[in-house]
């Protein structure tokens, strides 16, 4: 039997254990971003009446792992991702049966922030690479050069990348490489910030220095705040969603003299901003109880529209028009092209 023939099959049989022991709930994994988002929507339908899904923050790559992993009752329905599914994923997904439904929900901000009982500091993007890069050329008083020989980063304090910055231990709390949150930080502030280093071999602007600078805090970002209060010289890299819900306890690192505020972020002036995603196994559809319910419920004015609740939660909306345009598209179903 050819592959074809025996991936048609095992789908076949994939969805006929489906159809039969079926879960009674959603089951949703994937980003630690989207999570409050996916939560409360879960609520929202779990108020009206509908089995309250299951909502696991795993982080968008293992969600995505555990998403293409096949079709049946013991994977997910649903995955939440803070950056886009990438080739290899889609190919993974096709290999199992699985055929994702891309839905864009709307925009966020990677946001560097630290307690309020600490000192109050911008930083430019630049600097945050200065400060976590594993490598970086030997150091002329007062500016990084475009070449020199390559040292392990000997950048200590703040202090030490800029006079003006605070006489305090760079100490940086991030996600895992699992991330979505990882691999959007590396794109838009570690290779933008290393374009001043010609030195560099390929790929390793995004290295992250590794002797306790940086330290990789998991998919759980409660614990980052909750580290950050702990040591206020401490600084936390994740998602505004999450500086939103805590602002009586952790204020904001400015990125090039701009704070992540709401409007900063929509406009596009905040630098380090990047759209949100969740992700519809189509085969579950009809087969798993409330797929349908939930997804209505997400796309729905009443939750990411302007003033929508999950706005309140630290989401930044589409435009109205690609809110029409997203939400037709997860009635719809069509496959994901990359």
């Amino acid at each position: 039997m050819c592959f074809s023939a025996r991936a048609a099959l095992c789908g076949l049989f994939c969805l006929v254990s489906l159809s039969a022991e079926a879960r009674d709930r959603l089951l949703i994994v994937g980003s630690s971003t989207v999570f409050p988002f996916s939560t409360a929507v879960a609520e929202a339908v779990g108020n009206s009446g509908m089995k309250f899904p299951i909502v696991e923050s795993t982080g968008s790559g293992a969600g995505f792992a555990l998403f293409c992993s096949g079709v049946g009752e013991h994977t997910p329905d649903i995955t939440n991702a803070s950056r886009r599914m990438k080739a290899p994923e889609l190919e993974t997904c096709h290999a199992n049966g699985v055929t994702p439904v891309e839905v864009q929900i709307g925009y966020d901000g990677i946001v560097l922030a630290n307690s309020r009982k600490g000192p109050k500091f911008t930083l430019t993007v630049e600097q945050i690479f200065e400060a976590l890069a594993e490598k970086l050329p030997e150091k002329q008083p007062g500016k990084l050069p475009a070449n020199g020989q390559l040292v392990d980063n000997p950048n200590l304090a703040w202090s030490d990348i800029d006079a003006t910055l605070p006489q305090e231990k760079i100490e940086v709390l991030g996600p895992p490489p699992t991330s979505g949150t990882r691999d959007a930080f590396e794109e838009l502030v570690m290779e933008e910030g290393c374009k001043a280093v010609k030195d560099l071999e390929k790929g390793g602007c995004t290295r992250i220095r590794r002797d306790g600078s940086f330290v990789e805090a998991g998919e759980n970002d409660d614990l980052i705040v909750g580290a950050l209060e702990a040591n206020p010289v401490t600084v936390g890299i994740f998602g505004y969603s999450f500086l939103m819900q805590n602002r009586d306890k952790i204020q904001s690192v400015g990125v090039n003299g701009v704070e992540p505020t709401f409007e900063k972020i929509a406009s596009g002036e905040y630098p380090v901003s990047r759209p949100l995603f969740f992700y519809i196994k189509k085969e579950h559809v009809g087969l798993i109880p409330g797929m349908e319910a939930y997804i209505s419920a997400f796309t729905s004015d009443e939750a990411w529209g302007d003033d929508g609740y999950l706005a309140g939660k630290g989401l930044i909306p589409l435009s109205a028009e690609k809110r029409r345009q997203q939400a037709a598209e997860a009635q719809a179903l069509p496959a994901l092209h990359l």
